[in-house]
């Protein structure tokens, strides 16, 4: 086996995505320099979140992942991590010239412009457009609107993480949008919403006579997504008793309606979302480590909105005019939009939604929006006291007799 030495301070960070132990461990055996850090990832969505966490010169990129692209995720790699060298491996391949050249070459790059990630002479990454049914195109979306369209045209689960208010429910349906099965049905299921005891016979329907009050046969929402799309909302909080029976739906893609013993098998692709730390909820024993990464087959983190300040101004447009005439939306005061930049966002953009409503009614058709206009958390009690109107009891007379209060009405 011929190798090569390693350039001067070679300080070599190489990854390894492929779904066979035999092409990763050939892969490595081929590079007989001093790898400081080497890891392995079995598939293009674990490459892609081991990328995001460290420096690396070389990924070495399995043609036949069992998840992704390989050519599409090489050019998504290529866009986002400039600094890194790609390699892409057949399974016929058979020269460790090649391997380990390629691997020095980047290392030797590295080491001759350390800062060449962030400064490559003429590579600008082209700006992904935002998806449908989302507003704002600022630097932390870029990787969520790349990697949504990334996986729209495949059937890999996904699992969407991010606080409460930041836009979860649009990613997935913009997934679904692209998607080849954009034409079938969407079906929503949010596990938090519906009791426990109710919603095992939601999602996996229910034959007539199951239980009291099954007068007919209900189909159930995994298989009214056939074709389609099934998104869990709040997957976080769906019962540890009725986990295994998900579970085996995204096993087997079939399922069993309570009262009756016919298998139904169901083409449906499975998306969730949740604002809790679902590893965490494993660790406590509340849901299944199993049925979490099966969950995750590839996972997407939207930002909050506090993040996404370069958005606000287009947001803040986008909800004026959605509650008025777009020609005759008011406009917004630099003062004010100074301070929505500045908030924290804790609602995120379900919080500024609100806020730009309530401006419109303070504003009481006013041509500007201006920061007193601005119902934030913060002064959300104290703009209420001052606007309320004066108490019933001080707008009766105290010389006026208690018989005279129902002229009250008219208030």
């Amino acid at each position: 086996m011929t190798t090569f030495p390693a350039p001067p301070n070679y300080d070599g960070h190489i990854l390894v995505a492929s779904p066979s132990p035999q092409v990763r461990q050939r892969v490595l055996e081929s590079l007989r320099s001093p790898v400081r850090r080497c890891e392995q990832a079995m598939g293009g969505a674990e490459a892609l979140v081991r990328l995001e966490s460290g420096s690396w010169q070389v990924l070495f990129l399995d043609r036949r992942l069992p998840d992704l692209d390989a050519e599409e995720l090489g050019q998504t790699v290529r866009q986002r991590f400039p600094g890194i060298e790609v390699v892409m491996l057949d399974h016929d391949f058979n020269s460790d010239l090649h391997l380990n050249t390629a691997a020095e070459d980047a290392a030797f790059e590295q080491d001759s412009h350390p800062h060449a990630k962030d400064t490559l002479p003429g590579f600008q990454p082209a700006r992904a457009d935002a998806l449908p049914g989302m507003i704002g195109d600022s630097r932390v979306m870029q990787p969520v609107y790349r990697l949504a369209r990334l996986l729209a045209p495949r059937t890999t689960t996904v699992l969407i993480t991010g606080p409460t208010g930041c836009g979860k429910e649009v990613v997935a349906r913009a997934i679904h949008h692209l998607s080849p099965r954009a034409t079938r049905a969407f079906a929503v299921v949010n596990c938090a919403a519906i009791p426990e005891t109710l919603l095992e016979a939601e999602l996996f329907g229910y034959a007539r006579g199951a239980f009291t009050g099954a007068m007919q046969s209900y189909a159930g929402r995994i298989q009214a997504a056939q074709g389609g799309t099934l998104f869990l909302d709040e997957i976080g909080e769906m019962p540890l008793s009725l986990q295994p029976k998900l579970l085996r739906f995204l096993e087997q893609k079939e399922l069993q309606r309570l009262g009756s013993s016919e298998v139904v098998r169901v083409d449906a692709r499975v998306i969730s979302a949740t604002n809790a730390h679902l590893l965490s909820l494993v660790r406590e024993g509340k849901f299944r480590e199993d049925l979490y990464y099966r969950l995750c087959g590839f996972p997407i983190e939207i930002p909050p909105l506090r993040d996404r300040a370069e958005d606000i101004t287009q947001l803040t447009q986008h909800f004026l005019e959605k509650y008025t005439a777009p020609l005759s939306a008011p406009f917004l005061s630099s003062a004010a939009l100074q301070r929505l930049t500045a908030h924290s966002w804790a609602g995120n953009i379900r919080e500024l939604q609100n806020v730009i409503e309530r401006a419109l009614i303070l504003a009481e058709g006013t041509a500007e929006i201006r920061p007193e206009h601005l119902m934030l958390a913060e002064n959300l009690a104290s703009t209420l006291v001052h606007a309320a109107p004066p108490p019933l009891l001080a707008l009766v007379s105290s010389d006026r007799p208690c018989s005279s209060a129902p002229g009250i009405s008219a208030f």
